[in-house]
């Protein structure tokens, strides 16, 4: 198999990580020059700064006006951690996991909290649970998007209206990337880095009234750090909501969230980061179909993320190579591409089979993937044809 010649044309932007994610097409240090920096947060500036956030977010998403809306620390992975914390154990609950980050929220529900009447489903990755199998007169935990694993549930219909228990949602890999089905969700989490492609480190929260009447009326025994309370004196804290964070925030951090929004906004709301997404889930489709070597972790298209894409190398050539060797491989490619400047951190993640995580956000041009891919087609050949010669 011949190696192709070096590409000739590069990514304009060559940012295709899955946190922190590329910046939105125009993005400069100039857009932050209105930061309200050294100043206090809890000054009504800093506060309506943060609030815009909540604001802005909420008019984007469509989230219903009798929804809370907040900012909680500790980016996606505190919010989620303080929906589990302050929601759960009021009833039964089932944890829905088939990559890493369900896997912590499964570790977190049996081991941490010690959940009693606690179900776990799971699947490797690539794959997902069997979802008839939820009970929702139980509490449900899952991921909307897998992140790591580059699997996303099937739509809504296996939610249903008249569930008794809360649906406890880590959203953030794919919404303002897909349309949430707020109706059917009741603790949603995300963090600024993913499809806006904002800073980390802040993560935020929405709950319906069903979550809200659950905080108010239960009170685990089990102690709660202060990052996490969402409660004041027996019921929902309103500030978290009103934009006066549990702790300090980056308001560097913060009017770059807000410039992402106006961003978003001006390009045309949801509806245009969506077509953007899909703009660039059907690039890597195209490219899979007519790419021999490459092909989808996840079989099944019903549940292909379109955010963060996860591909398998499945030519025969690797085949006799074992996980930590296959894993050592395949990662020299994108080093090759990182080396010329056309393609930066589109590794598998850490706890993924051997392959390529590319993420397709918002903030991802279509065209810079288009580049792209010549230059992993270059870097694979030449790593087979290195490996081929090892093997002769």
């Amino acid at each position: 198999m011949p190696v192709p010649q070096k590409p000739g044309v590069r990514p304009a932007n060559p940012c295709f990580s899955s946190g922190p994610c590329a910046k939105h097409p125009g993005w400069s240090l100039d857009n932050l020059k209105d930061a309200f920096l050294g100043r206090s947060h809890r000054h009504a500036t800093g506060k309506a700064k943060l609030n815009e956030v909540i604001t802005r977010s909420r008019k984007m998403l469509g989230i219903p006006d009798d929804f809370h809306v907040g900012i909680l620390p500790g980016s996606d992975t505190g919010a989620f951690e303080a929906a589990m914390w302050n929601l759960l154990g009021a009833r039964g609950v089932d944890v829905l996991s088939w990559e890493n980050f369900g896997n912590e929220w499964t570790k977190d529900a049996v081991q941490e909290l010690k959940l009693e009447n606690c179900r776990a489903f799971t699947a490797p990755f690539g794959e997902i649970p069997d979802l008839s199998q939820v009970d929702f007169n139980n509490d449900v935990v899952f991921t909307w998007n897998g992140t790591s694993s580059g699997v996303m549930v099937p739509g809504d219909s296996w939610i249903p209206d008249d569930r008794a228990g809360l649906t406890l949602c880590d959203a953030t890999s794919c919404i303002f990337g897909v349309d949430l089905p707020w109706h059917k969700l009741d603790a949603v989490t995300w963090s600024w880095q993913k499809v806006m492609g904002g800073e980390a480190a802040h993560g935020m929260i929405a709950l319906s009234p069903r979550a809200v009447e659950r905080l108010n009326t239960f009170h685990p025994e089990r102690a709660i750090p202060k990052v996490f309370r969402m409660k004041k004196n027996g019921k929902l804290n309103p500030e978290p909501f009103e934009g006066s964070t549990l702790n300090t925030p980056s308001l560097l951090c913060v009017e770059d969230a807000i410039d992402g929004l106006k961003w978003g906004e001006d390009i045309g709301g949801l509806p245009v980061l969506m077509g953007r997404v899909q703009s660039n889930f059907d690039a890597v489709r195209r490219w899979v179909e007519r790419t021999s070597w490459v092909d989808f972790l996840a079989s099944d298209p019903a549940i292909r993320s379109c955010t963060s894409v996860t591909l398998k190398v499945v030519d025969p050539a690797f085949a006799g190579l074992s996980e930590d060797e296959l894993r050592k491989t395949l990662r020299r490619i994108p080093k090759m591409c990182e080396a010329e400047g056309a393609g930066y951190d589109f590794s598998e993640h850490k706890s993924a089979p051997p392959g390529f995580r590319i993420w397709c956000g918002a903030t991802v041009e279509t065209s810079d993937l288009e580049a792209l891919f010549p230059w992993i087609e270059w870097a694979f050949h030449q790593v087979r044809a290195e490996l081929a010669g090892e093997a002769a």
